[in-house]
């Protein structure tokens, strides 16, 4: 891509790398950390009403289900340890600059024994509206053990 990541960026994925946090927000001063793992942090700060607005963050692992919940929050790039080609592929359309250490076909679910649950419940979705009812309805049905 030839972009280079901006200094809210760095910081990001300089605190991803030391820490145990998942997921590192980074505007100015303010910085916003999660250890949750999963879209989960991402959802909670959205239903919060948290201002992610022209934030940089830094994740662990992005696929479309994720990348969907930046496009709501309106952060201008990302970076991810791992990114689906989707995911990768949906930030560019929305103008988000994307960037990763690795980029894989898929995102596998935790246990690597099939594709994870995010990327399965968005992979035919095209608006972020839609997502947002996908991914919530998949993390209660996950939450409940289903």
């Amino acid at each position: 891509t030839g972009q280079k990541m901006n200094s809210d960026l760095r910081r990001a994925v300089e605190i991803l790398d030391k820490s145990r946090y998942t997921c590192v927000l980074c505007r100015g001063e303010q910085i916003l950390t999660t250890e949750k793992r999963g879209v989960l942090p991402l959802v909670e700060w959205l239903e919060a009403g948290e201002d992610l607005k022209g934030f940089s963050a830094a994740d662990k692992v992005v696929g479309k289900g994720a990348a969907f919940l930046y496009v709501m929050a309106g952060v201008k790039e990302v970076y991810a340890s791992v990114m689906s080609e989707k995911a990768a592929a949906l930030l560019s359309d929305y103008g988000i600059d994307g960037f990763c250490g690795q980029k894989v076909d898929r995102i596998r679910n935790r246990q690597g024994t099939g594709n994870c649950p995010m990327e399965e419940a968005t992979k035919d979705i095209e608006s972020p509206e839609k997502a947002w009812e996908v991914i919530r309805q998949t993390l209660k049905r996950l939450a409940a053990g289903k």
